[in-house]
């Protein structure tokens, strides 16, 4: 007799059906596992073994086969111990094939019979639902998790014994419910706490309503890293469908954390970080920075201290949305519609240009350090920001805290609301995404703005690029005065952001 169980493997942060056959012969007494198993899956076999008899259900002396179908694809990890100990139970007589029939069953096998929770449990949910299955059996630890998933069961399972004997009882298996979503603000650097620096912080607004990458640049200790810090706390609100995406990512990553994502994500890696580390690699293609930054914010203190491969690997994924990786043995695609924010100084000293303070680099020393961020890559921030040294009164004689995160949060979160609306039939969120067709159906200029755009545009010598990013700015500062047009005022703003040569001349 030969026993099938439905499991499931991922692929990026998709999941694909697999299938546990297992089989019972004579002749001398073995276990072979086929189907591309990697060293975890081989490994499985004394797992399941011993977990079978410290649950009373010792295998039999005999020549067992299991086969993880389809055959040609890789298979990693322990979430296939479950499904192939039900399935020796089946071949063995003590469970029927029906009770496992229309289920998805994942979860990892202690010793005792426990069963221990595994990593991308969400996607493995969404995979049972695409394929019409009931109900998917899951870890207790995982069980939240699977949940919020609608349109399949969750089942939880803590142990093998207590699996099989709800399997074997013919009544309906206990559902899990999900926990009650709701986004929850950030808990950083309040804005009302930065003193000064009313452009950068203005910058900032910009950046979070229309999801746009923006360069912090200026000497240390004015203010850059705690405006980058302090962003969390006026990005808008999470959706459910963008937090079910998140997880999906983090999940995958290992990184899930007994709930649904609440908070937009701020990953901020050291800049001593590998170009896999920051963009996705390993040999089972696991998701990097970008991809666990996706719907928040990446931010690179000193960027110029990154490795130059590793800020270059940046431009395709911050155009098109997404990475794709590929390895020997995995091959994977990952969302990364992520913002980056960087911080850096003027020159290697940090005193280029500060009063009173002597700058100590040469103008070559200053060029080559300037030069760490590419011209194509510099194309792509869209606010270029000069932060400066704050003065004694801002810092100390202040009467009044700035404007709290609150207050320009709620600015923020009605900026978003216009942006949706308008790109609902679109398939984008944000301005910062408009392609050319789009620039040209909802970045329309007041005549005073056209007149002004086609005075600078030759004087400033921009690029089909920068001519891009200027009105998908231009157009988020519109939202935030609620204007349908694109004024001057706000044409003349996104002009004042935009870097030009002197970034580049000493």
């Amino acid at each position: 007799m030969i026993s099938t169980v439905t499991s499931c493997v991922l692929a990026g942060i998709q999941g694909q059906k697999i299938t546990a056959e297992i089989d019972f012969s004579g002749g001398v007494p073995a276990y072979v596992t086929v189907g591309l198993p990697d060293k975890a899956v081989t490994e499985s076999q004394d797992r399941i073994r011993t977990a079978l008899k410290n649950s009373g259900f010792p295998l039999p002396a005999a020549r067992v086969v299991v086969n993880l179908a389809p055959a040609g694809l890789k298979k990693i990890g322990t979430v296939y111990d479950l499904p192939i100990a039900l399935g020796l139970l089946c071949t063995m007589g003590e469970l029927a094939q029906q009770a496992l029939d229309g289920r998805m069953f994942v979860g990892e096998l202690a010793l005792d019979g426990g069963i221990r929770p595994v990593s991308g449990v969400l996607s493995m949910a969404m995979a049972a639902r695409e394929m019409g299955l009931d109900e998917i059996v899951v870890p207790a630890e995982n069980a939240q998790e699977a949940a919020c998933v609608a349109g399949v069961r969750t089942v939880a399972a803590e142990s093998l014994r207590q699996l099989m004997e709800l399997l074997k009882s013919g009544a309906p298996l206990p559902a899990i419910k999900a926990a009650p979503w709701a986004p929850e603000a950030a808990l950083s650097t309040d804005f009302s706490l930065i003193k000064g620096q009313y452009a950068a912080k203005r910058a900032a607004e910009i950046a979070a309503a229309g999801a746009h990458n923006m360069l912090l640049c200026g000497p240390p200790g004015s203010g850059k890293t705690m405006i980058a810090r302090a962003l969390p706390t006026i990005l808008p609100d999470l959706s459910f469908e963008e937090a079910l995406e998140i997880t999906r990512i983090h999940s995958a990553a290992g990184l899930w954390e007994k709930g649904i994502v609440r908070q937009r994500p701020f990953v901020a890696p050291h800049h001593s970080a590998s170009r896999a580390a920051i963009v996705g690699g390993g040999s089972s293609a696991k998701p990097g920075d970008i991809s666990l930054a996706h719907y928040g914010v990446l931010f690179l203190d000193e960027m110029p201290e990154f490795g130059r491969d590793v800020l270059e690997t940046l431009r395709q994924p911050l155009e098109d949305g997404f990475v794709k990786i590929s390895r020997v043995n995995a091959s994977a695609t990952y969302p990364a519609r992520f913002m980056l924010v960087g911080a850096m100084n003027l020159c290697p000293c940090g005193n280029f240009g500060v009063p009173g303070r002597e700058c100590s680099c040469s103008p070559s020393k200053i060029l080559a350090y300037r030069r760490k961020i590419s011209g194509p890559l510099l194309d792509r921030m869209d606010l270029f920001i000069q932060t400066t040294i704050v003065n004694y009164d801002d810092l100390q004689r202040a009467a009044r805290p700035g404007e709290s995160s609150a207050a320009i949060r709620q600015r923020v979160n009605e900026c978003r609301a216009l942006q949706r609306e308008r790109f609902q039939k679109d398939g984008i969120y944000a301005n910062s995404h408009m392609d050319a067709a789009l620039l040209r159906r909802y970045c329309t200029l007041t005549p005073e703005a056209e007149r002004l755009y086609e005075s600078e545009f030759d004087r400033r010598g921009m690029s089909g690029r920068s001519n891009t990013r200027t009105l998908r700015l231009a157009r988020t500062i519109a939202d935030l005065d609620h204007s349908g047009l694109i004024g001057e005022a706000h044409l003349a703003e996104a002009l004042q952001y935009q870097p030009d040569a002197r970034f580049y001349n000493c």
